[in-house]
């Protein structure tokens, strides 16, 4: 069992107003995960992966109308899954939530996927009944980390071949800076590594045994050559959330920043990966915060949030991949 002490502390929920569910797919580990603001959130983003697969990332540019989302959606299925967007909108029109647009309101739901086809039949993907069942399930509570949502099929460690990686999955943490909360919650599916606190692996590449960990970033320094990938094999997702008054330009400034967190922890990011990371604020603390100081804290989150994805995943019996829960000598 993980030991609970081992895992970063909060939630992205520990932020008045947002609340999270998980969805899944029956027959192969695929699912999604939705992030609910019903009552609206300023939003931004920072898309910087080579291989992206997205939904109203550019109604989010701070020159754009709209000024505020009702939710977020993360889902696997690589662009099948952005079919699950619907599914939210549903849920969210028939409780009337929206942005009101002449006779009607629109529900807002950006959404972002990653790639996990290869893992069972990959005509099983999230759909729009799996994105309305993730907000059926969600609630305030801390969500399950590991091997749910859109975590199910994430992977990490392909860099040398899908057939040496390891389990990742979703995680999340949040942090206090002094009257505000910032959270992050992230489905990790890199390419690359998961690095520790210490830098060491906590999750990644594998010998071709399969029975030690490889360290990505040392082998290709030493010559070792990467495994041909297929385009667009891997995405880490985050969307990082905050309680303090923002601007739309500042909420994709905090976006921008969390992006950092991912170089702290997953060694090496490639082209291949369409990382995308979403920022939230709702307002709820009622004040401005600096948007720079919020931004070492949504890094930070979002760090910890990867690791919290790997020490909380499984493994996966078939194909097999291990998870660094179960790894001789880990140091969770």
């Amino acid at each position: 069992m993980t030991n609970p002490a081992a895992l970063h502390p909060g939630a992205i929920t520990d932020i008045a107003g947002l609340q999270v569910g998980h969805a899944s797919c029956s027959g192969r580990p695929t699912g999604c995960t939705v992030v609910l603001c019903p009552a609206g959130a300023v939003a931004g983003v920072a898309q910087r992966g080579g291989a992206p697969g997205t939904r109203e990332t550019d109604l989010l540019r701070p020159e754009n109308t709209v000024q505020q989302v009702h939710a977020v959606l993360l889902s696997g299925g690589s662009a099948f899954g952005l079919d699950a967007a619907g599914g939210v909108m549903r849920w969210l029109d028939e409780r009337g939530h929206g942005l009101p647009v002449g006779p009607a309101r629109v529900p807002i739901v950006p959404a972002a996927v990653l790639f996990d086809l290869w893992l069972g039949d990959a005509r099983i993907r999230p759909d729009a009944d799996t994105g309305y069942a993730a907000c059926d399930a969600a609630s305030s509570a801390p969500p399950a980390q590991g091997n749910a949502g859109a975590g199910l099929g994430a992977t990490v460690g392909k860099l040398f071949g899908i057939d040496r990686a390891m389990k990742g999955g979703i995680g999340t943490a949040s942090l206090r800076l002094g009257s505000f909360t910032v959270g992050a919650l992230v489905a990790v599916n890199a390419i690359g590594d998961v690095l520790d606190e210490e830098d060491r692996v906590l999750a990644g590449a594998r010998s071709e045994d399969g029975c030690t960990l490889l360290g990505s970033t040392a082998a290709l320094l030493a010559g070792a050559g990467p495994a041909p990938m297929m385009l667009g094999m891997a995405t880490t997702l985050a969307i990082v959330a905050t309680d303090a008054l923002l601007s739309k330009a500042q909420a994709t400034q905090l976006a921008g920043l969390a992006h950092h967190g991912l170089a702290r922890c997953i060694g090496p990011i490639t082209g291949h990966d369409g990382d995308t990371v979403f920022a939230l604020a709702t307002g709820g603390a009622g004040r401005a915060c600096d948007p720079h100081a919020l931004g070492a804290m949504a890094a930070e989150a979002v760090a910890r949030a990867i690791r919290n994805a790997v020490r909380a995943a499984r493994a996966l019996a078939e194909p097999p991949l291990p998870a660094a829960l179960d790894w001789p000598g880990r140091r969770n």
